[in-house]
């Protein structure tokens, strides 16, 4: 029997009722494909630093030759800070730190535990002069690339002006990044320039010593906390609670 032609209306008709088909082994094969290409690519991120965390925390430290036992501790306490971030949400950290006549560098952002405990067993830290500004201005930069939302300091002494860091500190406080300074040992200058930050800053000033290494590890967990939290207060202990203000959840 000779097939009758198929007219335009015909072949819309038909063009139209196959929308409704199964899709075919193939595209079933080309969406399972795509699905796991997405997947491999999210985790590939995610070690990377790149997925989307709750937090962001810029973990920086005085790196000088003095420093090399509280560097060795901070180590030691970064898997403890992510298990604490992991039960209130995400964290992403970033290492910064100064060392020598002109050494100040920053990591990429992760939110592997191994990767800041591998940058940090492969390091030694080297005599030199104190840098904090440069760290204040690295925060600063950071911030305008994206929300960050908190900062860790921790170091001894200071060698650099109170004016200019305060400037920098106002600029961190104008996005709204609270900063938390800690204090080993008792050198008055830094306990009134990093006292007067944190005020700045909203955020909060403490001091320990090498015989206080369960108080340091205890602040540095809350901080995780409350940075992947969205900064809930609630997850600081008191003596910093009181001194941080209410900021926005930028």
């Amino acid at each position: 029997m000779t097939k009758k032609p198929v007219g335009q209306n015909e072949a819309l008709s038909l063009r139209h009722s196959q929308k409704g088909l199964a899709p075919s082994e193939n595209e079933k094969a080309a969406v399972a494909s795509f699905l796991s290409k997405t997947k491999l690519v999210r985790q590939a991120q995610k070690q990377k630093g790149l997925d989307q965390p709750t937090g962001r925390l810029v973990f920086a430290l005085d790196a000088t030759m003095s420093r090399q036992p509280s560097w060795d501790l901070a180590c030691s306490l970064q898997s403890d800070m992510f298990v604490e971030a992991q039960r209130h949400g995400s964290l992403a950290t970033q290492l910064v730190y100064f060392r020598g006549v002109n050494e100040c560098k920053a990591s990429r952002w992760t939110v592997q535990a191994s990767d800041m405990i591998g940058w940090m067993e492969r390091f030694e830290c080297r005599a030199g002069r104190t840098q904090f500004g440069r760290v204040l201005q690295h925060i600063q930069d950071e911030t305008v690339r994206q929300p960050v939302q908190a900062a860790v300091y921790v170091g001894d002494c200071l060698e650099e002006d109170a004016d200019h860091l305060a400037g920098l500190a106002g600029e961190i406080a104008l996005r709204s990044v609270p900063l938390f300074l800690f204090q080993e040992g008792d050198d008055p200058y830094a306990r009134t320039v990093f006292t007067e930050i944190a005020r700045i800053t909203g955020g909060a000033y403490a001091r320990f010593d090498g015989s206080a290494q369960a108080r340091l590890a205890a602040y540095l967990r809350s901080i995780a906390a409350y940075a992947a939290s969205g900064r809930n207060r609630d997850m600081l202990p008191a003596d910093l609670r009181k001194q941080v203000r209410l900021l926005s959840s930028r």
